[in-house]
């Protein structure tokens, strides 16, 4: 998607000292571009048309959600169920649940679905801002897994194309959609694939 890669070439920043992570908080995951996000959740609905008729989309808190939530519109306004990465008083106790390792965060967390709203049969799509290592993904495929859905699809806005998440993912044959590639980040300069 060129209108992506130019605003990650306008606006995203490499981490100072690091060669694996861009900072895109300027319209991604910490402040929003909402027209960039209306034409992400148009190319994630086009790029997914062949699938037929989705029952939800899910993603893990937090940077997926206003993700998926936008996109919802271009796949018929279908509900968006994110995993939650805390356990909390309001959520019931009936939950899917898996232990999923966050690269960028460099922990592990116990990511959980309340089972009222993942079903057997569903047929879901995966929205999330950036694939790494998979472990995500995965976590969220084991969840729709126990709850017997079909993971039709992952919509990954930012794919580090130097790690190894796509190739873990599509070993699991899951197939995965990415509007921006990033084949490396050196000296400050961004590559795609």
């Amino acid at each position: 998607m060129e209108l992506l890669k130019q605003r990650i070439l306008t606006d995203g920043k490499p981490k100072k000292g690091r060669d694996d992570i861009i900072q895109v908080g300027s319209f991604l995951n910490h402040q929003l571009d909402v027209n960039l996000l209306n034409e992400i959740g148009k190319e994630f609905a086009k790029r997914f048309e062949d699938v037929g008729p989705i029952d939800k989309l899910i993603t893990i808190e937090t940077s997926g959600i206003a993700i998926a939530s936008i996109a919802s519109q271009y796949f018929g306004n279908v509900p968006v169920l994110f995993a939650k990465k805390t356990a909390s008083s309001n959520m019931e106790d009936d939950v899917y649940e898996t232990v999923v390792y966050s690269y960028t965060k460099g922990k592990e967390y116990t990511v959980r679905i309340n089972k009222e709203f993942l079903h057997e049969g569903e047929r879901v799509i995966v929205i999330d801002d950036f694939l790494a290592k998979g472990g995500a993904v995965m976590g969220l495929k084991d969840l729709i897994d126990q709850a017997g859905a079909e993971l039709l699809g992952v919509g990954i806005v930012i794919e580090k194309g130097y790690q190894e998440g796509r190739p873990i993912l599509e070993a699991n044959k899951i197939r995965v959609e990415s509007l921006a590639s990033i084949e490396s980040i050196k000296n400050g300069e961004i590559t795609f694939r």
